[in-house]
C-alpha cells in the first residue's frame, strides 16, 4: 500500500521504487491486491442494491443475494486475472530481454498498473451510466500509460523494447477481457445471472 499514492501521482519515480523492492507472490497479494480487489466488488454490491440505475424513469436494484454472487465471482475474476497477467509478464520477459525476472515482479507490475482500475470501481457506490463510463475509460487510458512507463523501468530493457513488450501485454489484456466476457455469458446461463427486485 506505500506505493499506492506514489503510482497514481508519481510514476516514474515509484516504478523505480517498486523495481527495487520487488516482493513475492504471496507479499504482493496479502498486501496489496487482495485490498485493493476489493473496492469495486464492495462498492458496485452497495451501489446495485441500495442505489440502482436509473432507466426510464425508474430505479432499477438487484436483490441482495444476487448482487453478493455476482460481486463475489467478480472478486475471485479480479484476482485470478491478475495473476494471469503477471505470469505472461513474467513468461514474456526473457523473450524482451529481461534478465532480472521473476514471477513476482510481474505480478507487481500487473498490480500495480491496474490501480486506476481498481480505484474506478469505487464508482460503484453510486451507479450513473454515463459518469461510471466517462471515468473507466480514463482509467483504463491511465492504466495503459502506467503499463508503458512501467514496463522498462521494473524490467530494465530499453525503452524500445519495453515498448514493444508493454504493447503484447495489452493484447494479452484485450484477449483476458473477452475470456472474461466469455465466462460471464457462461456463468449467468449456470445461474449466475442477475436478478432484479421488480
Amino acid at each position: 500500500m506505500n506505493h499506492l499514492f506514489g503510482i497514481l501521482f508519481s510514476p516514474q519515480q515509484e516504478w523505480e521504487k517498486i523495481r527495487e523492492g520487488a516482493s513475492s507472490v504471496a507479499s504482493h497479494y496479502t498486501k496489496y491486491l487482495l485490498w485493493m480487489a476489493m473496492l469495486a466488488p464492495l462498492a458496485w454490491q452497495y451501489g446495485s442494491t441500495q442505489i440502482g440505475w436509473e432507466v426510464g424513469g425508474r430505479v432499477i436494484k438487484l436483490t441482495s443475494d444476487s448482487a453478493t454472487q455476482i460481486m463475489l465471482l467478480f472478486f475471485i475474476a479480479i484476482l485470478l486475472a491478475s495473476a494471469f497477467l503477471g505470469y505472461m509478464i513474467h513468461w514474456m520477459s526473457e523473450t524482451y530481454g529481461a534478465e532480472h525476472s521473476s514471477l513476482g515482479k510481474g505480478v507487481s507490475i500487473a498490480g500495480y498498473t491496474l490501480t486506476p482500475l481498481f480505484i474506478c470501481g469505487l464508482t460503484g457506490f453510486y451507479p450513473l451510466l454515463w459518469l461510471d463510463m466517462l471515468l473507466g475509460c480514463a482509467a483504463a487510458a491511465y492504466t495503459v500509460y502506467l503499463l508503458y512507463i512501467g514496463v522498462p523501468i521494473v524490467m530494465q530493457i530499453p525503452k524500445e523494447r519495453g515498448f514493444l513488450f508493454a504493447s503484447a501485454m495489452v493484447g494479452v489484456g484485450l484477449i483476458l477481457c473477452a475470456a472474461l466476457l466469455g465466462a460471464t455469458v457462461i456463468l449467468w446461463e449456470m445461474g449466475a445471472m442477475p436478478v432484479f427486485t421488480d
